[in-house]
């Protein structure tokens, strides 16, 4: 079973989530779906703290949730990336900065105190500020389809390197994403097609699975389970 999270907004531009979780004792596992953001995830267990940087993913998997262990995460918005660590290096992977001393891990050649769910904030601001965190305006201006001065070989070329990923691949996963919360929000599979896009219910049918391995019958019967 996938950690129950508690979710907050962020008071930085760059930043479209905080979260925080905790796993049972039994540990387990779930199935990690497709994600067109990329997050920076600290992990304690045992008395051992593990910061990873998870990448966008394009594939549906399982994955196993550690036993009795503390999550921070931190997602950030498209087109916000790390210079030294462009996001199309980290599709559908993960890495795990270098620990350090006592709550602190390695990052570009630099030691950084592991941050919480109060002072996340604080700690992206400085990444910010020390120019390990970037944003690409290019990807804003097209998502919101608004004209760009330049090729649409250099837009695409800028798009792929900050989000990791094309233009299609990204409002695919997103219009599965919109598709899944109107269906757990209780809008019927056909109000679903009609409302996110799609061309018709198989298209749905075929783009669930392939981002989040369940039919549309079957996401609307794991939500009324739980």
């Amino acid at each position: 079973m996938k950690p129950v999270m508690v979710e907050r907004p962020s008071d930085v531009p760059f930043v479209e989530l905080v979260y925080s979780a905790q796993s049972e004792a039994s540990g387990g596992s779930f199935v990690s779906t497709a994600e067109n953001r990329w997050e920076m995830v600290v992990t304690k267990q045992n008395g051992k703290t593990v910061v990873t940087v998870r990448g966008p993913e394009t594939i549906v998997r399982s994955a196993t949730v550690p036993e009795d262990a503390d999550f921070l995460g931190i997602i950030f918005k498209p087109g916000v990336f790390m210079p030294h660590l462009p996001t199309i290096k980290l599709v559908d992977e993960e890495i795990n900065l270098p620990e350090m001393a006592r709550q602190s891990f390695g990052l570009h050649g630099a030691t950084w105190q592991i941050p919480n769910f109060e002072n996340a904030d604080t700690f992206v601001a400085k990444l910010i500020r020390e120019g390990l965190l970037v944003q690409e305006p290019v990807v804003e201006a097209v998502l919101q389809n608004r004209p760009l001065d330049m090729s649409l070989r250099t837009i695409q070329r800028r798009f792929l390197h900050a989000t990791g990923l094309t233009r299609g691949t990204f409002e695919q996963i997103e219009k599965a994403r919109q598709a899944v919360t109107s269906l757990e929000q209780g809008v019927s599979i056909a109000d679903a097609v009609y409302k996110v896009g799609y061309a018709d219910q198989p298209h749905l049918t075929r783009s669930l699975r392939r981002f989040f391995g369940q039919t549309p019958t079957q996401i609307i019967r794991e939500n009324e389970t739980e």
